[in-house]
């Protein structure tokens, strides 16, 4: 009769290679994680400022046509101005008899990123 021989453990090759396959996952998974990340930060940001530029052209549209305004106007509000959101800014820029006689188009931009993103919408008001 020969010897018998026990196979029921994992050999040092077998246990440094899972250990590799593992780590390569592993490692996957936190560059997945961390683009996940950035992409909610950058999305959370984009509706920040889209909900900005909304409140401000909402406003100007319940405030409705300036006739007090007899020239151009340009209303900035510089980072740390809106007391909620400090890391945005916001700039309202209110054109007289543009496109038209009568007419104010009014553009709102908001800045955030130190300026390295932006949004914008605009409106019209008519007397």
């Amino acid at each position: 009769m020969g010897t018998l021989r026990n196979e029921l453990g994992f050999t040092l090759l077998d246990n440094l290679l899972a250990l590799v396959i593992l780590s390569v996952v592993l490692l996957g998974l936190v560059g997945l994680a961390t683009t996940v990340i950035t992409g909610n930060a950058i999305s959370k940001s984009r509706t920040i400022g889209l909900t900005l530029v909304q409140d401000k052209i909402e406003d100007t549209r319940r405030s409705g046509y300036n006739y007090a305004l007899t020239g151009n106007q340009t209303v900035a509000e510089p980072y740390g101005f809106i007391s909620v959101y400090p890391l945005f800014r916001r700039v309202t820029v209110t054109q007289v008899n543009t496109p038209g006689l009568g007419m104010q188009t009014v553009t709102v931009t908001v800045y955030w990123s130190e300026d390295a993103h932006s949004a914008t919408l605009s409106t019209l008001l008519a007397r």
